[in-house]
């Protein structure tokens, strides 16, 4: 016969009943940027599998912005589709939880700038823009 300490039981449950508060209740912010060169125009559609938040035609030095919670399992993932100019569509993933859960706590920015499309995220925990792959899509 096994034999169970209360009091591990006890902290094992309290962590995983925090752990659930905390990413059930986490507000996250995402901005999008357009830093194109010369003011161009950036064409951008993002959503998730529960919502589409549309396509927004951003001008030069515009942004989008929403705010969600974090789900519990901790698998919330917001994406986005952008195009400018006569460019193709690229993709990128605006908020991954496993990969953004430190990385941007309450507000993940992405700037996208000059012609050649480049990909930053800044990271809330450095203090530095990082860059990022965007691939191509079907948008």
């Amino acid at each position: 016969m096994m034999k169970f300490n209360k009091n591990k039981i006890i902290v094992v449950i309290s962590t995983f009943v925090a752990y659930l508060i905390t990413f059930s209740h986490a507000r996250v912010y995402v901005e999008v940027m357009n830093r194109l060169e010369n003011g161009s125009r950036m064409n951008i559609h993002c959503g998730s599998r529960e919502d589409d938040l549309g396509y927004h035609v951003l001008e030069g030095g515009g942004a989008t912005q929403w705010s969600f919670n974090v789900n519990i399992l901790g698998t919330t993932l917001f994406y986005c589709d952008v195009q400018w100019g006569n460019s193709s569509w690229f993709h990128f993933d605006a908020y991954d939880a496993k990969r953004d859960n430190s990385r941007c706590k309450s507000v993940c920015r992405w700037m996208i700038s000059d012609d050649q499309g480049l990909l930053y995220g800044y990271n809330e925990g450095s203090g530095f823009w990082e860059r990022f792959p965007m691939t191509t899509s079907m948008a």
